[in-house]
């Protein structure tokens, strides 16, 4: 007899799921069942928001959905807030938790780990959550939750299965074919949007997160608009070192104006949200008349009108645009355009963030398409604003959308577990850290070289900053931090500070001949 644990199992390496995070407990232990005949390998973090946030670097590293297993009550509110950064960045991650006996659900007796309604909470957060009543319906939830993956925005998926859910009896459960469509731009609208790019003679394009798997086509669309490219946060990597390629946030004034002078933008794969478009919370984003938006999701589409919204796939639709248009002239304007853009935004930021930004460039120069992973800190708040990275998708942080710190080391963990021949670095602050410090432990365990390097300024420099500036007298920015030399000493992590930053690019490539986890520490005020 097969369980429904271990049917979950079946259909889960079905689907291509090689790894699962979690930490089990009696409210999952069925769920385990199948795991050790199984080929999917199980991730011990040491808290389940730390499940989530590999779940998600997974994610982000490999293209395939993360997957978590957590029990009911603790577990589950624990995994929420990796969940909301899941869902702000559109990431694919598939929560599966356990829940208390359905008798007993809603009546308030007093179970062990027992919510009011877990369900109704996961909800809020969840693209869709679904109870698992009869064995038979774990195969079609699946189906759905795999065919939103792939279809439409991906964001968090929470399944749960009850306790005497778990060890019925479901034999022959296959996966089920999906026959969830991708939406398509019809021919009419390719012909209407190809006219508007013939006719245009300043476009600019800006691209998301959403436009990673049109990289290629990207790069031969731009060139035949002779179009800038502005690329937000989880688009660098896109187009790099490109003449056409403005790696700065639209946030910035002189991407604004560059876009204002536009009479053609062309908004691929972004949800346009204030993170990346208004990071200062000051207003005077251009108001664009001639906007047309790429997007898979018609949500997405509603939430910021445009003169021409498309609901499509990205990658399709932009192999087809490009295809359509001939060949521009190569009259250079576009790259001047670009460049008097890059020149005047790297101004913008300032020394402060310039010093910030150099720091960065010696990571990705030093170790070439690497995954760098960071942290709601300040270096990777100046990356944001400026900063081209040399991978597609392998700059990635949590200080965008729903901005969780202690996100970069357990990603990090994660992203490394799915690329481990791609080098991977972590950003990490003093203060963040002390969020998920225990993670290092994961990180031994599972051998994974990730070098952390720690951002030090002595507790949350940048709030502290913030106050200052609005005449408040700065409370709680000044945590003590640990020695992180001794910490990593006691997970048994080889570690070095710095004492110069020319000492960077050796202790970089120190770490990653080690082959092991790494910690690198650096002192702020060794960069500004």
């Amino acid at each position: 007899m097969t369980t429904v644990g271990e049917a979950l199992v079946h259909l889960l390496e079905s689907y291509d799921v090689d790894t699962v995070f979690g930490i089990p407990g009696v409210h999952t232990i069925e769920l385990y069942r199948g795991l050790a005949g199984s080929k999917i390998r199980h991730i011990t973090p040491r808290h389940e928001q730390g499940a989530g946030f590999m779940a998600d670097g997974y994610a982000r590293a490999t293209g395939k959905p993360g997957v978590a297993f957590v029990i009911t009550g603790p577990g589950i509110t624990n995994t929420i807030t990796a969940m909301g950064q899941a869902r702000a960045d559109s990431i694919p991650m598939l929560v599966i938790s356990g829940v208390n006996q359905r008798e007993s659900l809603g009546k308030g007796m007093g179970f062990l780990h027992e919510l009011p309604n877990q369900r109704a909470m996961l909800q809020t957060v969840a693209m869709f959550s679904h109870r698992i009543e009869t064995p038979d319906e774990l195969p079609i939830v699946l189906a759905r939750a795999f065919a939103l993956f792939a279809s439409r925005r991906p964001g968090p998926v929470h399944i749960e299965i009850p306790l005497d859910v778990m060890a019925l009896p479901l034999d022959g459960a296959e996966r089920l074919p999906s026959d969830a469509p991708i939406p398509h731009a019809s021919p009419e609208t390719m012909a209407e949007l190809t006219r508007l790019c013939l006719g245009a003679e300043r476009p600019v394009i800006l691209i998301g997160g959403g436009a990673k798997a049109a990289a290629i086509p990207l790069q031969t669309l731009a060139e035949r608009l002779d179009a800038p490219v502005i690329a937000t946060t989880n688009a660098r990597g896109i187009m790099h070192g490109h003449p056409l390629l403005v790696p700065a946030s639209p946030s910035l004034r002189p991407c604004r104006e560059l876009l204002a002078d536009s009479d053609l933008v062309l908004a691929i794969g972004t949800e346009m949200g204030p993170t990346d478009y208004d990071m200062y919370g000051e207003g005077g984003f251009p108001d664009l008349k001639r906007l047309v938006r790429i997007d898979i999701d018609a949500a997405q589409l509603d939430r910021h009108p445009a003169f021409m919204p498309i609901e499509a796939s990205a990658r399709e639709t932009v192999e087809a645009l490009a295809a359509a248009l001939p060949e521009r002239r190569n009259t250079h304007a576009g790259a001047q355009r670009a460049q008097q853009t890059r020149d005047a935004a790297w101004a913008h930021i300032g020394q402060r963030y310039q010093g910030m930004v150099r720091f960065l460039d010696i990571l990705r120069d030093t170790l070439p398409a690497s995954l760098i992973v960071g942290d709601s800190t300040q270096a990777v708040y100046a990356g944001n604003m400026y900063y081209d990275h040399d991978r597609v998708g392998g700059w990635f942080n949590a200080a965008t959308g729903f901005g969780a710190l202690g996100f970069g080391p357990p990603a990090s963990i994660g992203a490394s577990l799915g690329k481990p021949e791609t080098s991977t670095i972590c950003i990490v602050g003093d203060g963040g850290f002390q969020f998920v410090l225990g993670e290092l432990g994961a990180a031994v365990d599972e051998n994974v070289p990730v070098i952390f390097v720690v951002w030090n300024n002595q507790g949350y420099q940048e709030i502290e900053r913030a106050m200052v500036e609005v005449d408040i007298d700065p409370i709680g920015v000044r945590p003590s931090a640990p020695d992180y030399l001794k910490i990593a000493e006691a997970y048994g992590v080889a570690s070095q500070r710095l004492a110069n930053i020319s000492q960077l690019p050796a202790a970089l490539l120190d770490a990653k001949a080690s082959g092991k986890p790494y910690l690198v520490e650096i002192d702020e005020k060794l960069i500004v």
